[in-house]
């Protein structure tokens, strides 16, 4: 099994609201990938409470492995909702490992 542990980070110039409806349209977006992709075994999107950290957006997801992982990274539907998040972003970070 593979986990695939992504970070995101918006830029300093993107006020509270518009944080919060693209945090939300992003979540959204992802979670509708597993009834369209059955070799995702598990996705969950998460927002960071804890204001001292620096990272906005978790994204976890467990595949069999780094195959489905590219599989499912080059995937339409999460092309297109990592795509709509980009503008906002000045971070990314992944991790892929095994588990």
């Amino acid at each position: 099994m593979v986990k695939h542990v992504v970070l995101f980070r918006f830029r300093e110039d993107v006020d509270c609201e518009t944080k919060k409806k693209e945090r939300n349209r992003f979540k959204a977006e992802i979670m509708a990938l597993p009834s369209k992709l059955d070799l995702i075994r598990s996705l969950e999107v998460g927002f960071n409470i804890n204001e001292n950290e620096t990272w906005d957006i978790c994204l976890c997801g467990v595949f069999d492995n780094l195959d489905d992982v590219r599989v499912y990274s080059n995937f339409p539907d999460h092309q297109a909702a990592a795509a709509a998040l980009k503008p906002y972003l000045d971070g990314r970070s992944c991790v892929d490992y095994e588990v």
